[in-house]
């Protein structure tokens, strides 16, 4: 990730955040030159035991050492050591010391509160310096536990009032330091809260407002962006990195503000275009009514044709044409209220899968039901205008639902409609 801006005071201009840190090479040490050192007690007893081959040639020192133990002593040893420690309260020996742990944190508590914090804050520009986010993060992190602990366990400073103004620097410091860290990281939200936490200390802080305007836009916190940015303008008008994020957020807000507009004008079309389609419906006496659960239509709708904001328009219905007794069906997208049922029935007829070739026109009646849960016989050659209007049946869900039988199963199929209406 490339660098957002330097981060000290002090920090050198001539250095390339967005280039890895280059490796300092030791005088005299080859990385991987055998070694005789060993990271653990060779157990004889343990190495003996896993070897197999008696023949087989004596193991290195560091290696003989590694495989003399099980993975559970491994990890035991290892946890007594501070660069793999995972459990404190494991890491000492059978009298529950650890010389090497001890000496670290005697270290960490040396000097005064202030000079601890300020240790930590500077290991952090040194990560920082070398694109360590994490680590940098985790020492910044360190001088403002450090500074907040309720427990004074460090040396009494010989000024109080300087130390007092030393920690109040150190604390906006480090909540802007690791605020930068937490930008590079990804963590926006958490990089706000320490830009807002700096602000408290120094409400001028133009640093706190750059990076807070970059952690918001990153969120798509537009307004408050701009807000932030604007503040810090309002301290430094000069600043270029303000300017750029402004610059940025200007660019952001102004593509939101006309897909907004966008938005805003295809919902009031929508909005014209129910209207008067709505009207149309009424003026023609035809009902209609949506359920909890509507069939997912895709972009098949009641809709005015050829244009949608005129009442003038012509209707055209979403139709299926179902074969109740032969659990059959046939859709319709676009049938027009001026066209008949045997107009599409002309071109749907023969039925690939009418094996006894009931269903004609000459032979097939068609039925809808009412709003009631009767019957109606629609009419073959009546426009579908006519079948709809006068509020007998009703249109759901937008689809108009016709049922074609055959002449000779028609008594059938009135009995059976009977019967589902009473029981």
């Amino acid at each position: 990730m490339s660098r957002v801006e330097e981060l000290p005071d002090d920090f050198d201009e001539a250095l390339n955040l967005n280039n890895a840190p280059p490796e300092v090479a030791q005088p005299g040490f080859d990385f991987f030159a055998p070694t005789n050192e060993i990271p653990f007690p060779i157990n004889e007893a343990g190495l003996k035991a896993r070897q197999t081959d008696p023949n087989a040639p004596e193991l290195p020192p560091a290696i003989a050492a590694v495989q003399s133990h099980s993975s559970e002593e491994l990890m035991a040893m290892m946890n007594k050591t501070p660069l793999f420690m995972t459990d404190i309260e494991n890491a000492g020996d059978e009298k529950g010391e650890n010389v090497l742990l001890d000496a670290l944190q005697a270290l960490q508590n040396e000097g005064t509160r202030g000079e601890v914090a300020s240790s930590f804050k500077g290991q952090g520009n040194e990560a920082v310096q070398e694109l360590k986010w994490i680590d940098a993060k985790e020492f910044y992190s360190k001088a403002l536990a450090v500074i907040h602990a309720k427990v004074d366990k460090w040396e009494a400073p010989e000024d109080p009032v300087e130390e007092a103004a030393l920690l109040r620097k150190l604390e906006e410091a480090s909540y802007i330091n690791r605020a930068l860290c937490n930008l590079e990281l990804g963590n926006y939200r958490t990089c706000t809260l320490d830009c807002a936490a700096a602000l408290k200390f120094n409400p001028r802080n133009v640093k706190a407002f750059y990076r807070s305007s970059l952690a918001l836009f990153k969120l798509d916190k537009v307004a408050e962006a701009e807000d932030s940015v604007n503040r810090g303008l309002a301290i430094d008008p000069e600043s270029k990195a303000l300017q750029e994020s402004a610059k940025k957020i200007a660019e952001r807000k102004a593509l939101l503000e006309r897909a907004a507009a966008r938005k805003r004008a295809e919902e009031e079309t929508a909005r014209k275009k129910n209207m008067v389609l709505s009207t149309a419906l009424r003026a023609r006496m035809i009902r209609t009514r949506k359920t909890e659960q509507p069939p997912d239509l895709e972009d098949a709708k009641i809709r005015l044709v050829p244009d949608p904001l005129s009442p003038e328009s012509t209707i055209e219905f979403p139709v299926v044409f179902l074969y109740p007794m032969e659990a059959q069906s046939d859709f319709i997208k676009a049938f027009s209220e001026m066209n008949a049922i045997e107009d599409h029935l002309d071109y749907i007829f023969p039925l690939p899968w009418d094996t006894k070739k009931e269903y004609t026109l000459d032979g097939v009646e068609c039925f809808m039901q009412t709003v009631t849960g009767g019957l109606i016989k629609a009419g073959k050659k009546l426009p579908l205008l006519q079948i709809l209007s006068g509020g007998k049946v009703e249109v759901v869900d937008e689809i108009v639902t016709i049922h074609v039988v055959p002449l000779s199963k028609t008594g059938k199929y009135i009995a059976e409609m009977k019967a589902r209406k009473t029981g």
